[in-house]
């Protein structure tokens, strides 16, 4: 478990996430959802120790605090938002970074299996600053899914972190990316993953942690989560839910009725 306790950052006189208590189950994808400035990467930094925080982490029991990273390496990876590579570094020397900081240094062939993963078998003599942003993404992704590529380790479950994986992803691309993490999570790995698109997160996510306003608004199911009261105060706009049979929930934003009704 990635257990959160009364985790609360301030960035100079401006509280950013107050008092969120959250836990993350291995076995599990929690989606952490909400509008811009929610504070959804915020709560996914200060879970990994990125930014100073307030309360407690423990990840599979352990205070994170305590930790040094080259212990919680081999058990979490990080997808972060935005990745810059200012060198002409391969697709294959990108993964194989991500494994060597792992439990994987001495498995060369995870390095392909998990570009395959993504959909980018056979790229990995490619200079990553000549793809297009959503391959570059794509392979930041199989850097982190190579550093974990077995979702549970002797000592217990792996982590996958990701923050906004499918931002730069066309539709197709979308999907598996998200089968991928939800293939991780059944495995018996836990995936954490901010997302924007509320209807590919009910499509996947076991749970939905939504936040307004730094605050952990509702926690549960996508059919619990996805009502329209807390979207709409969340995003300031209507919106029409409906419920399809595989899919579960799903929302149509309703651009032509002013929000809030008089």
């Amino acid at each position: 478990m990635l257990d959160l306790r009364d985790l609360s950052v301030r960035f100079g006189q401006r509280i950013v996430l107050r008092d969120i208590t959250l836990q993350a189950r291995a076995g599990e994808l929690l989606a952490i959802c909400g509008a811009n400035g929610a504070g959804k990467s915020t709560l996914l930094k200060a879970a990994l120790g990125e930014v100073p925080s307030q309360g407690t982490i423990r990840l599979n029991g352990h205070d994170t605090a305590l930790s040094r990273p080259a212990t919680l390496a081999p058990l979490r990876a990080v997808l972060p938002q935005d990745t810059e590579v200012a060198f002409a570094f391969t697709l294959g020397e990108i993964v194989a970074m991500g494994r060597e900081a792992g439990a994987f240094a001495a498995e060369p062939e995870v390095d392909a299996l998990a570009l395959a993963a993504v959909g980018l078998q056979g790229r990995t003599d490619d200079d990553i600053r000549t793809l297009s942003g959503g391959e570059r993404q794509r392979g930041h992704l199989a850097r982190a899914l190579a550093q974990v590529w077995e979702p549970v380790a002797p000592s217990g479950p792996r982590w996958l972190l990701l923050d906004e994986p499918v931002a730069s992803l066309d539709l197709g691309q979308q999907l598996q990316v998200m089968r991928m993490a939800r293939s991780f999570a059944d495995a018996g790995g836990g995936v954490i993953a901010v997302m924007h698109d509320l209807n590919l997160s009910a499509m996947f996510a076991d749970r939905m942690a939504f936040l307004i306003e730094g605050r952990l608004a509702e926690v549960g199911s996508p059919a619990q989560v996805m009502q329209a009261p807390l979207l709409e105060r969340a995003y300031g706009c209507r919106i029409a839910l409906n419920r399809g049979p595989v899919t579960g929930p799903w929302l149509v934003p309703q651009a032509c009725v002013p929000f809030p009704l008089a």
